[in-house]
């Protein structure tokens, strides 16, 4: 089991959540390579752009986004997203605890509408998630 028991994890997650709050991604990481407690690395405000930069190739960690794109000139949506990432460097014994340890981090993490498997951070351009987010929404009126 993973230990997502820090208070930090939560009251991040409620941040990213918060319409009166600029942060819109959380990433958390495991205190070290030995441990399953998760702990908040890092927030930050600039999308998943900004995520891709924090991400360590070598890590096995787990992220929270909101996404925000238009279907048209008149309307905005916000989605969640949760992201897995398994860095290409990662550790083998690391990689097989990540399945288990998701459901636990799920527990946290609750509200999203995607799930994103990463293990490159190309993974995590917006553009192809953002086609997912609608496709997943059901009311694409643009062919998408």
């Amino acid at each position: 089991m993973a230990d997502v028991s820090d208070p930090k994890i939560d009251e991040a997650y409620q941040d990213v959540r918060s319409d009166k709050s600029d942060t819109n991604w959380i990433l958390l990481d495991y205190e070290s390579d030995r441990s399953d407690k998760l702990q908040l690395t890092t927030t930050g405000s600039g999308g998943l752009e900004e995520l891709r930069e924090h991400l360590d190739e070598s890590k096995a960690s787990y992220a929270y986004a909101r996404v925000q794109y238009a279907n048209d000139k008149e309307s905005k949506r916000e989605k969640f997203i949760l992201i897995v990432w398994i860095g290409p460097s990662c550790k083998v014994m690391r990689k097989a605890k990540i399945s288990v340890h998701s459901a636990d981090v799920k527990q946290v993490l609750r509200v999203f509408s995607i799930e994103v498997a990463a293990r490159e951070k190309d993974d995590l351009k917006e553009e192809p998630i953002v086609i997912r987010l609608r496709k997943a929404g059901g009311a694409s009126y643009d062919g998408v």
